[in-house]
């Protein structure tokens, strides 16, 4: 018996309503596998436990998303993905805490600083999950109906067909990598918010050691880190609340910002020499004094038996010594898997293999099996990086660059060179490259749907409101989606009108009002 059929008998034993069909009812609970967030984070954990075992022993098994602001868009990436792939294994989506900022807070764009609501993270979380489980309710729906027409048809080959495709029936259903930013606030109100954003479905929380209050987009100046006993303390409280769920094989992603943030707010405490507060404060810029010539006010530590003064700026702040990011990531990084971290992130400010590679290098000498996430992001000119690395190496192996201009390789006159191909060809490999390089488990874009969507809108406001006219939208957007394939061509089913449609005939039968008559006019698109 398959499950399909099992799921129909169980409904036949548990029904005894009058007019209600046992069928209809198992349907229903096929589509609507999920029943609440924590199955969604129980689930999706379960998933990516897997897929980092799968990662350690085979580096071309890495894993990829890219960033959504909205359940629309993450739903749509999942239909592509199984539309072109034909599975969602190793397929993830990101929730990026700066297109909140930007897109999702009522006090309208907002830069990557914290001040959002807290509550518009999880409630993407949740709405995300609901069109992601939409997706699965509609393509089981199209198979149902057309189990239904098999049946009517007497096709017994056909309906075993489908009823196979109903039993392995694969979920839109993926991991999400959620960005709770610092926290925002203490341990206390990050523990808060983490239950929330766990209760909506997130198996995995990303949190940087960023100040809360200063919090900064990490390709932005500004940035101020907290000594690791206060980051470490909030990577704890996440952790709680995974426990405290019942998700016990949640993850949590420590990101560090310390490569581009040259600023502290605290000076560490220090319990014993040589421990984690000492360390963290032996990357301070300092100077030594004699008692005599402080002033008002100062604040000075004891180092070595000497007495030295921490720069510190106006803003009250305090300054670390220059050149010491790449080591600060490897400290925070091996601290934050003492803590109980699963995953890093470190915040860099190009996109180079042998930087990244580089530094997780010398964290894998403490901890050999340190997986890396990475942010392929927006913010960076892949473009001109990659074409100053390629002319980098070109040189370094006695080629002939007379005809390039580094200072101004970003031109289109170069789009069709030897260069750009070169360059190209590294941005191709680059996620390969990284994984196997410096273990980078999982790659992301944390912001491609906020630039393709602006892209996009240029494209067919230039059309539309221009000579082209209503040409502009029908070739630019409707004539491709129908030749592509795209579900979203019939948005009346994308938004539900058919799946409601099935619920009316299950609660009304032959009575039923429905919309996907012969008068529909979705049905040009048949």
């Amino acid at each position: 018996m398959s499950g399909y059929q099992a799921e129909v008998q169980a409904a036949e034993v548990a029904n005894s309503f009058p007019g209600v069909s046992a069928e209809s009812a198992a349907r229903m609970r096929l589509q609507n596998k999920f029943k609440t967030g924590l199955d969604v984070a129980k689930y999706t954990a379960g998933i990516m436990r897997r897929d980092m075992a799968e990662f350690d022993k085979d580096k071309t098994k890495y894993t990829q998303s890219l960033g959504c602001w909205h359940g629309f868009v993450g739903q749509q990436k999942l239909i592509s993905i199984k539309k072109h792939f034909g599975s969602t294994e190793r397929r993830y989506l990101y929730l990026s805490g700066w297109m909140v900022a930007a897109l999702r807070s009522d006090f309208g764009p907002l830069p990557d600083q914290s001040m959002h609501e807290k509550t518009a993270v999880a409630g993407l979380v949740e709405e995300l999950y609901t069109f992601l489980r939409q997706a699965d309710a509609r393509e089981l729906g199209g198979l149902f109906r057309a189990l239904d027409k098999a049946r009517e048809a007497g096709d017994a080959a056909e309906e075993a067909k489908i009823i196979e495709a109903i039993d392995n029936h694969e979920t839109h259903v993926v991991p999400i990598v959620a960005d709770i930013d610092a926290g925002f606030g203490n341990a206390e109100a990050t523990y808060l918010m983490a239950k929330q954003m766990i209760e909506a479905g997130a198996c995995c929380l990303q949190i940087e050691n960023q100040v809360a209050d200063e919090k900064q987009c990490g390709h932005q100046d500004g940035k101020v880190t907290v000594p690791h006993a206060d980051f470490h303390g909030k990577i704890r409280a996440l952790r709680y609340a995974f426990l405290e769920l019942g998700v016990d094989d949640g993850l949590i992603v420590a990101r560090t910002d310390s490569e581009g943030a040259g600023l502290t707010k605290e000076i560490a405490v220090v319990n014993e020499p040589g421990d984690e507060g000492d360390i963290y404060n032996s990357y301070l810029d300092v100077e030594e004094i004699d008692v005599a010539d402080m002033n008002e006010g100062d604040v000075v530590i004891n180092r070595n038996g000497k007495l030295v003064r921490p720069k510190r700026l106006p803003s009250g702040l305090y300054q670390f010594r220059q050149g010491t990011g790449h080591e600060r990531c490897v400290f925070d990084c091996i601290g934050a898997i003492n803590a109980g971290a699963d995953l890093l992130w470190i915040e860099t400010a190009v996109p180079t293999v042998h930087e990244i590679a580089g530094m997780m290098n010398d964290v894998r000498k403490v901890h050999p099996d340190a997986k890396l996430v990475y942010n392929n992001s927006p913010s960076f000119n892949w473009t001109l990086n990659f074409r100053q690395q390629a002319y980098d190496a070109m040189v370094e192996a006695g080629e002939d660059v007379s005809a390039y201009d580094r200072a101004n390789l970003m031109s289109a006159e170069y789009d069709d060179s030897a260069l750009s191909a070169a360059a190209d060809a590294r941005i191709k490999t680059f996620q390969a490259d990284t994984a196997r390089e410096a273990n980078v488990f999982h790659h992301l874009i944390t912001l491609p749907t906020y630039h393709t969507t602006a892209l996009s809108v240029d494209n067919l406001a230039k059309e539309y409101f221009g000579e082209q006219g209503m040409l502009g939208y029908v070739e630019g957007v409707q004539r491709k989606e129908i030749r592509q394939g795209i579900a979203c061509v019939k948005h009346q089913n994308m938004a539900g009108s058919d799946l409601g449609d099935d619920h009316k005939e299950y609660y009304a039968g032959d009575r039923a009002l429905k919309a996907g008559g012969a008068k529909n006019t979705s049905n040009q698109f048949s």
